[in-house]
């Protein structure tokens, strides 16, 4: 099983280190007993064990042609029902929300076949629901993730126009929530997206991952303090090539990425500083075992 994952004292109340998901049978002997036997459902109260926070991003995969799937408040209340009360969830805002054309379904498609529009995107009545059903769970929420795509200008004319748009909805959305926003676009990793996040007090969404610059690079050129949290997603560029490495296995460390994980470090010891509380959410895709990666990462605190 894995050793000591406690946050060191001086980050206990300004760290929150979770990985990406949890159910993986693969983990046994790391995070699960070896030999216990899991329903699907299982796995949460013994992770809860180890750590403190998780990522959901089951509950983004909502845009199908035959309608939006918002999550069912009996799973919501069951996952809220497994946990410590000190315990929270980092959640992705559902892609109905926040994509603004349906996904092409042909490969190699050109910029002259753009999907079609998504008439939910940005819709507030919509993300009014979506909040109603984490209401299970509401003492237990952390960061509420938007996370956006690289939206290019078939899609969105220009980042004024998308802040311009995203502001308006923001200005309806319910608070007293973390709302916090990962774009996939690095043109958009520039002041007046982060002067945007600070004025609207919203998190920053790092990812390490994907087309997007290290987060070393980000952090170094960018202040992205913009409001009393950040969040770190570790996620690796490469869903594929780490699969076949891995076959599915779940357990050992195949890509370190150090560089990465000294960058993340070095922002939770910086916010830490300044009383900005840092959520770190590790995938398995990142380095191959995301319970070994934080076990990695605790070490360089």
């Amino acid at each position: 099983m894995l050793g000591a994952l406690k946050v060191p004292e001086s980050y206990a109340d300004y760290l929150r280190v979770g990985t990406c998901s949890w159910k993986y049978d693969s983990w046994k002997g790391l995070v699960y007993p070896p030999d216990k036997l899991y329903r699907p459902d299982d796995y949460l109260s013994d992770y809860a064990e180890y750590f403190n926070t998780v990522e959901i991003d089951q509950w983004f995969w909502s845009l199908f042609p035959g309608g939006v799937k918002l999550p069912d408040p009996r799973v919501v209340k069951q996952y809220a029902d497994s946990v410590p009360a000190d315990f929270t969830f980092s959640i992705k805002v559902p892609n109905a929300i926040t994509l603004t054309h349906y996904y092409s379904k042909r490969t190699g498609d050109s910029d002259s076949h753009a999907a079609r529009p998504n008439p939910h995107f940005l819709d507030i009545g919509l993300f009014n629901r979506f909040l109603e059903t984490l209401s299970p769970m509401h003492s237990k929420l952390g960061p509420i993730m938007f996370q956006f795509e690289y939206l290019n200008k078939k899609k969105m004319p220009s980042m004024a126009a998308f802040l311009d748009r995203f502001g308006e909805f923001l200005m309806k959305a319910p608070q007293g929530f973390m709302y916090a926003v990962e774009t996939r676009n690095p043109n958009c990793l520039q002041e007046d997206f982060v002067d945007f996040l600070r004025r609207l007090r919203l998190g920053f969404v790092l990812l390490d991952g994907y087309y997007m610059p290290p987060i070393s690079q980000v952090i170094e050129r960018l202040d992205v303090r913009t409001a009393d949290f950040s969040v770190v997603r570790l996620h690796g560029p490469d869903r594929a090539g780490i699969e076949e490495q891995t076959g599915g296995n779940w357990s050992r460390i195949v890509e370190p990425k150090d560089t990465g994980l000294e960058a993340a470090a070095g922002l939770a010891r910086a916010n830490a500083q300044t009383g900005v509380t840092t959520y770190v959410n590790v995938n398995n895709h990142y380095e191959g075992c995301a319970p070994l990666t934080i076990e990695r990462l605790m070490t360089r605190l």
